[in-house]
């Protein structure tokens, strides 16, 4: 018979070392990770606040407009030497505004600071119908490399009929160019037709519909669950009436 070895015990400085290895493995792992993890993107600002914008021609409006505005611009960062992007608000109680009516076009131009923003709306005759044909930005911040100029007069937002508002609640993102497009939160302009300093009837947009249909698709859902479950149960207290005549 072979006489069986105890075991010999590991040695104390290996068993130290092996012991601080397990406890330095973890804070090694996050501070690998917390190196090479990205920086958090900033956060984007509160909804804008509310303004409004009126343009007058002899005492009278001739183009009203209420909406919050955001704009998000990319542009190349002298402290970083590179392409960032930013998203601004619009602040109704820092900014001037001024434009222009005239037949078949009408303008609103917001300034604020070395930004400034530009509203292109054009009518047609024909048809009687408006629509947002041009937007024009031209912003100078303090950390752009070069001012940031953007135009773009073929668009074909915020229709509308001659003597009626366009309204829409919900955030609406109007793309302009590759460097910006314009955020608008609780819009309603009417650049035409204005009657008595007051906006004309509300002509909802598409987003705002959908938004009203919700509410009335889910009642009409609930409606017709009420009436199966009623249904079945007279069927079924049919049923049983039936069963007992029989007996």
């Amino acid at each position: 018979m072979i006489p069986r070895r105890p075991k010999q015990p590991l040695p104390a400085a290996l068993t130290f070392l092996l012991v601080l290895a397990v406890t330095l493995r973890p804070s090694l792992s996050s501070d690998a990770l917390a190196t090479t993890s990205p920086p958090a993107p900033p956060s984007p600002p509160s909804k804008p606040e509310r303004g409004d914008y009126n343009v007058t021609n002899n005492g009278t409006a001739c183009l009203m407009a209420r909406m919050g505005l955001q704009l998000n611009i990319t542009y190349l960062s002298r402290s970083q030497g590179k392409a960032v992007q930013e998203i601004i608000n619009i602040h109704p109680n820092l900014t001037k505004h001024s434009g222009s009516c005239e037949a078949e076009t009408a303008s609103l131009k917001l300034t604020e600071d070395n930004t400034n923003l530009t509203f292109i709306f054009s009518l047609n005759s024909t048809t009687n119908k408006y629509h947002l044909s041009g937007l024009e930005l031209s912003a100078k911040l303090s950390d752009m490399a070069q001012p940031l100029t953007v135009s773009n007069t073929s668009l074909d937002y915020l229709q509308g009929n001659l003597g009626y508002s366009y309204m829409c609640q919900q955030e609406l993102t109007l793309s302009v160019g590759q460097n910006f497009s314009l955020n608008t939160f609780q819009l309603q302009v009417q650049p035409f037709g204005v009657s008595g300093d007051q906006f004309g009837s509300a002509e909802d947009c598409e987003l705002d519909e959908d938004e009203m249909l919700i509410p009335i698709i889910v009642g009409a859902a609930l409606a017709g669950l009420v009436l199966i479950v009623l249904f079945a149960y007279l069927i079924g207290r049919k049923r049983s009436h039936a069963g007992y005549q029989t007996i």
